[in-house]
């Protein structure tokens, strides 16, 4: 990480974690509702990061994959862009309890990505490291299902820097802290490593619908 992160934000939300803030004690586990349980509705984008908002340039952006593969690879932007390209549109829910209907992204799917890295049979978790040093974890089946992707635009613009430009992932079934900004490394492996969240008190799945804010 260029910078270190901003220690006051993290021992807050720490603090949540602890106390179990903002938790109902809900569940849909069906999904039968859109919202999931103690989400709000919101039509702006609200920004949260570590503090650290880093700047990529296009010219020096790549993407690494590595790990329980066949075929590592690390991809410049030119290499990215002639990937297959796809649409997805899907929520967003925050787990600072916020939600954010309908978002249209444009990007290269995971699947896409795991078709060319050829994940071996060992493979079972996928690793996330970010430029400002972040990490998060997910369960590879769940990073390679059809609305997964490593998206560059978001409603038809360029992906901004505060919002994770030039490339972030977006897994819409988990809270989006799973949804990695600024993403520069993807590991598989076959056994979990929990992420900067997540050893800090939150969950290591992060289903809104059931509401595993912590754990």
């Amino acid at each position: 990480m260029t910078e270190p992160p901003n220690g006051k934000l993290v021992a807050v939300k720490q603090a949540w974690a602890r106390a179990g803030r903002l938790l109902t004690g809900q569940s849909d586990p069906d999904k039968s509702m859109r919202l999931p349980p103690g989400q709000r509705l919101v039509t702006n984008w609200p920004v949260l990061d570590l503090g650290v908002q880093p700047h990529v340039p296009l010219e020096g952006w790549s993407l690494k994959v590595d790990g329980a593969v066949a075929n590592p690879v690390t991809l410049d932007w030119a290499a990215f862009m002639g990937l297959p390209q796809m649409e997805d549109v899907s929520d967003i829910h925050c787990v600072t309890q916020w939600s954010r209907y309908d978002n249209r992204w444009q990007g290269v799917a995971t699947s896409v990505l795991l078709d060319l890295v050829k994940p071996l049979p060992s493979a079972n978790h996928v690793i996330l490291e970010s430029h400002d040093g972040y990490t998060t974890n997910v369960r590879l089946d769940h990073f390679a299902e059809a609305d997964c992707l490593l998206a560059h635009s978001h409603d038809g613009a360029p992906l901004t820097r505060e919002h994770g430009g030039p490339v972030r992932l977006v897994i819409p079934r988990y809270y989006f802290w799973k949804s990695a900004k600024w993403i520069k490394h993807i590991h598989l492996s076959a056994v979990d490593k929990p992420g900067f969240w997540e050893v800090r008190g939150y969950h290591n799945v992060g289903d809104p619908w059931t509401e595993e804010r912590y754990g």
